[in-house]
């Protein structure tokens, strides 16, 4: 199991009308090729112009094709060209994990 943990910080007010933009433009055509994320979580408490999602691979050779198909996808490639458009996100950290060994999933 391989889990990629995403935060991206937006710009101090952007938040929701980043979300918005994701959520008309972006999420159908990304749960299309991804699968459903584990999660999808705006921060509450601390740096509150920031959220993170989480994805779940079986290996790493999964995320790569599934990433790749997306990647490939026309309607894909309108929304980042939307949201580069926007300018709302100003930073992404990407971490991929794996369970410990004493968590099974």
């Amino acid at each position: 199991m391989l889990y990629d943990v995403r935060t991206y910080t937006c710009r101090a007010g952007t938040i929701r009308k980043h979300l918005a933009l994701y959520a008309e433009h972006g999420y159908a055509v990304q749960s299309r090729h991804l699968g459903k994320p584990l999660a999808y979580l705006q921060t509450e408490t601390g740096n509150v112009n920031s959220y993170m999602h989480i994805w779940v691979y079986a290996s790493a050779a999964d995320r790569e094709a599934r990433r790749q198909a997306l990647q490939k996808d026309p309607e894909w490639a309108n929304y980042l060209t939307r949201s580069a458009d926007a300018g709302y996100l100003i930073s992404q950290e990407n971490r991929l994990m794996t369970p410990t060994a004493f968590f099974q999933p």
